[in-house]
């Protein structure tokens, strides 16, 4: 977790420069990649490389997902962002491999101190595992991590961690059940023993 330094409420936590090369990265996404069809992946990956994405492999980003600071984001081979997902990313997000973020999911890594005068900016890391499925606009709470092969519900609010192999849902997202698989089991057992 990281609070930013600000005065007052309307002081930007950003630096002139950051604002900027966010600004930019709006007008390039807008301008050369949110018309593109979804075969031209490769063209958008590419995009998001030069402002400082890190890509590992080849993640599918759709033309209408909406990443909101990409040297802040991390995907791993397979991973996808589906149309509209809204990557929030103030604070670091990593999307590992085999991942899924479905329609208008929404990633939101910042917050506020609701308790201080100045409301300054907290920003908390998100992390998606390995081989996840986070349904149609769920939304993750900053600092929430998303262990392998669990999934979230449609509609979802995910407030905490999620251990690996739990299908979550609701508002605010409960375990539903266990995925049915051996090895995915075997997974979750590993985690629960490490737990205890």
């Amino acid at each position: 977790m990281k609070i930013h330094s600000q005065t007052d409420p309307y002081d930007s936590p950003w630096s002139v420069s950051q604002r900027i090369k966010t600004l930019l990265w709006e007008y390039v996404w807008l301008l050369l990649c949110s018309w593109t069809p979804k075969p031209a992946n490769s063209w958008r990956i590419i995009w998001l490389k030069l402002f400082g994405a890190k890509i590992y492999g080849v993640p599918f980003v759709h033309q209408r997902a909406r990443i909101q600071i990409p040297w802040n984001l991390t995907l791993h081979n397979r991973a996808c962002l589906g149309d509209r997902a809204n990557v929030y990313s103030l604070g670091e997000v990593i999307i590992h491999e085999h991942a899924t973020v479905a329609q208008e999911a929404y990633l939101c890594t910042g917050t506020h101190a609701f308790d201080q005068a100045a409301m300054n900016l907290i920003t908390s890391p998100i992390v998606i595992g390995a081989h996840v499925f986070i349904g149609a606009r769920a939304f993750i709470m900053p600092g929430v991590t998303i262990s392998d092969y669990a999934i979230v519900g449609s509609c979802s609010v995910v407030t905490k961690d999620v251990a690996p192999n739990m299908i979550v849902a609701g508002n605010p997202a409960r375990i539903i059940s266990a995925r049915k698989n051996s090895t995915l089991n075997h997974i979750s057992s590993i985690y629960l023993t490490n737990e205890l």
